[in-house]
């Protein structure tokens, strides 16, 4: 039988893929990079067009020894670390260190660790995309350059051990220039008048002033004009609105959603989506792409359709729309659509949970609400107040899952409004004006600075998680 040797990058996904490939393989883990530009040297010939100055660390030599020995004893080497750039750059890193023949060496890679992938990967082997590895390349000696030249500068003007960065530099400064926003906000006041009016029948219609007032003494002049105000409905306007589900998971999206919604950390994110992913229970969890595969697309209208039933299922393709995204790439989802929980502890399980909810949602079909807007004039008055109400005709993908999104205001929810007709003369029960101050703009949090980065095209997938535990390590940052 063949002697094969898979290389992979952990080894936790190493046990997870010997179990699928069985007899006459042996899964290795290089442990990430095993080489890397010099630790305390500049390490870059800039005169020889910024050639790349590698070495093996002390703590890896032992392991390259390893896997030189097992590479010469193997009929075929597979290198199978991950399909992104860093991981196509530790697939050359080990074609180049441990010496392989070209002739017995095969790049193979899969986005998610199930016996199907890996068996189907095997079978379409490629070589190493060297245009990756280039690009991966140039990011690394761009860090190494800018950390070189600025960190020097932190030390003579701050204090010693700091360090610069081509990412973690902009994120600091898109914090300081907000910060400095909120400094030079000026806050205003202003008084809302809030009125909840009685029908007929005795339902209550809470409604909102269309205008805010500046000062106290006209408010309240407002106030003393309402006392003996007869008041009429005016209009009512009805209008369908549908409601489309968001685009599957990113590492953006995904990061972001679990700190709204399980206020997770993004590094706790990440830490558990690799655990789901080397576990095969999710597709890779680094990547900007929301393209499924037609299995995947399958697999959701067969649940939906058997557990919610055929109205309910909506099969839709997504495209990526952000510059330099990956296509090849698949969202980040259930490798499983069958399995809507899994085991293992309870942090793991949400964000699973939370994985899978969003991707049967997003081919489910859209949700059809009836919004309603009411006005009512104060007789002998230009002012009106308006009342909103929102009725869900048909749920939709609703019925699994709802988008959060930063600063919700928890009362915005729209109310059912009572049946009520135009022309009626609603009592009012109470008027009251409070008053509101002007709210300079938010501080950053984990989440907003990633869709602040992801917005202005500033890291990858794979380092808004890193860049934000660096600055919060180096101290340049602190959460509130």
């Amino acid at each position: 039988m063949q002697n094969n040797l898979v290389i992979v990058e952990s080894p936790a996904k190493a046990k997870t893929i010997e179990k699928f490939l069985g007899e006459g393989y042996k899964v290795l883990s290089s442990y990430g990079h095993i080489r890397d530009l010099k630790q305390k040297a500049f390490s870059i010939d800039i005169k020889s067009h910024f050639k790349p100055i590698y070495e093996i660390p002390e703590d890896k030599k032992k392991l390259v020894a390893e896997l030189k020995e097992e590479a010469a004893k193997a009929d075929m080497v597979w290198l199978a670390s991950d399909e992104d750039r860093e991981g196509e750059a530790i697939s050359w890193h080990l074609f180049e260190v441990l010496k392989l023949d070209p002739e017995k060496t095969r790049r193979i890679v899969f986005h998610e660790i199930t016996k199907t992938a890996i068996l189907k990967a095997i079978e379409h082997p490629r070589h190493i995309n060297i245009d990756l590895v280039n690009a991966q390349q140039a990011r690394r000696v761009l860090d190494r350059i800018v950390g070189f030249e600025l960190s020097p500068v932190l030390w003579r003007k701050i204090k010693p051990a700091l360090s610069a960065g081509r990412v973690q530099s902009v994120a600091v400064r898109l914090i300081v220039e907000r910060e400095r926003e909120i400094n030079a906000f000026t806050c205003e006041a202003s008084y809302k008048v809030v009125a909840t009016f009685k029908d007929a029948e005795g339902a209550v219609i809470r409604a909102t002033l269309g205008r805010r007032f500046k000062t106290k003494e006209e408010a309240q002049r407002f106030l003393e004009k309402c006392k003996d105000a007869t008041f009429e409905i005016k209009d009512i306007t009805t209008r369908p609105v549908k409601k489309s589900p968001a685009p599957p998971f990113t590492t953006s999206t995904l990061q972001q959603e679990a700190a709204r919604k399980l206020g997770f950390t993004v590094a706790q994110t990440m830490m558990l989506a690799q655990r789901l992913y080397e576990s095969g229970l999710i597709t890779y969890m680094r990547t900007d792409s929301v393209n499924l595969s037609s299995l995947c697309v399958n697999a959701c209208k067969d649940v939906i359709s058997r557990t919610l039933g055929k109205e309910y299922s909506k099969p839709r393709k997504y495209v990526t729309h952000s510059k330099g995204a990956q296509e090849a790439h698949e969202a980040i989802r259930p490798t499983d659509m069958q399995n809507d929980a899994i085991e293992g502890s309870p942090q793991a399980q949400r964000l699973y949970k939370l994985i899978w909810q969003r991707t049967i949602a997003c081919q489910m079909s859209d949700a059809i609400t009836e919004k309603t807007t009411v006005d009512i004039s104060i007789k002998g008055h230009e002012e009106k107040f308006t009342a909103s109400g929102e009725v869900v005709k048909f749920d939709g993908f609703l019925r699994v899952y709802r988008e959060s999104h930063d600063n919700e205001d928890a009362n915005s929810e729209n109310r059912t409004l009572p049946a009520i007709k135009k022309d009626d003369c609603p009592e009012a029960e109470e008027i009251t004006a409070t008053q509101r101050f002007s709210q300079h703009p938010p501080r950053y949090n984990e989440a907003g600075l990633v869709h602040k980065m992801e917005e202005l095209g500033i890291g990858r997938p794979s380092t808004y998680a890193p860049i934000i535990s660096t600055i919060q390590q180096r101290q340049y940052v602190t959460r509130g």
